[in-house]
């Protein structure tokens, strides 16, 4: 084992990963993920460029491999990983490294920032005495509304209580302490209120090559409500979340297994079907571009199909 390899085997990016997104709620799977990756080549000291950038894609596999949703934290890999190709050029392993510590802090540093520049541009989408849809639970739609009531808008909001992990109250509990008028409905009654609705608000997991969307579970049957009840769907997402990836189908995420949903022989056994709702059932969907009606990002409003020039611009430049 070389001396950089055992400097980087010394550090746990797995566990520095897993205590940043524990000790602070506000932080995102991407964000999470670069600082992470830069703590680590804090302690490396390769000797050749080869070596450093081995290091820094097993670390990236590492963190991949370890989580059960990796798309969002894919992402912040793919631009850490990105910035390093760029920086490969420098002269030296120890000026590439000083110069990638420096790229991801200002990224890292910079995330906040990204989540106001979405909340600016959508801000003007949101208007007095509307009624909004929002699925499940998203930091950066809360900006969003934070946004909206400190600009003294009056407006209300269903929230979806999204099953199985219920995170659609952790929504409705911020809304009611800022004093927004909430209410929080089943999944499965979306189709019910949708006519009273003015706009539907929900964030993403990731922003795909084609502009779909990657988001909790039941994204994908609201947006198609909605497009059947001609209210505009709109998307919220940083830059930062836009991958390299093109699913045609459900099938087709990385997160996908082959026994969610699958039929089993239970005959013979008693079955805990609350524990089974858990297990068995995905936690993200993808929702197909031709649902969506804008994005809003920090990088402006945006069509789905702009969210593919904005990857060839980052990717070929």
């Amino acid at each position: 084992m070389t001396s950089a390899a055992s400097d980087s085997s010394q550090f746990d990016i797995v566990k520095h990963y897993n205590d940043l997104v524990q000790k602070d709620s506000s932080i995102s799977s991407p964000v999470a993920a670069v600082d992470s990756l830069v703590k680590m080549i804090e302690k490396l000291n390769a000797t050749t460029m080869l070596e450093f950038m081995m290091i820094v894609r097993t670390a990236c596999d590492q963190l991949k491999k370890a989580t059960n949703n990796s798309i969002s934290l894919s992402a912040g890999c793919d631009v850490f990983l990105q910035q390093m190709s760029r920086l490969s050029n420098a002269q030296s392993v120890d000026e590439c490294r000083k110069a990638l510590i420096r790229a991801g802090s200002d990224f890292v540093h910079g995330a906040g920032k990204c989540r106001d520049n979405v909340a600016e541009f959508g801000s003007p989408f949101v208007r007095d005495d509307q009624t909004i849809l929002v699925h499940s639970y998203s930091r950066v739609i809360m900006g969003l509304l934070r946004r909206a009531v400190k600009q003294n808008k009056r407006f209300r909001v269903y929230i979806t209580e999204s099953r199985p992990d219920q995170s659609g109250l952790q929504a409705a509990e911020e809304l009611n302490q800022l004093g927004v008028p909430c209410e929080v409905i089943l999944d499965a009654a979306v189709g019910y209120i949708i006519e009273k609705v003015d706009l539907v608000l929900v964030g993403a997991e990731g922003v795909v090559e084609s502009g779909g969307l990657i988001n909790k579970i039941g994204t994908y049957q609201l947006a198609i409500i909605a497009k059947a009840a001609k209210k505009p769907f709109y998307a919220l997402a940083e830059s930062f979340k836009f991958v390299r990836l093109y699913p045609l189908s459900q099938y087709d995420l990385p997160t996908f297994r082959s026994d969610l949903l699958s039929f089993k022989d239970k005959a013979d056994t008693k079955v805990d079907w609350q524990a089974e709702l858990s297990r068995s059932n995905p936690m993200l969907d993808y929702t197909p571009p031709d649902l969506i009606t804008l994005m809003f990002t920090d990088l402006g409003v945006m069509t789905p199909s702009g969210v593919s020039d904005e990857l060839i611009k980052f990717y070929l430049d």
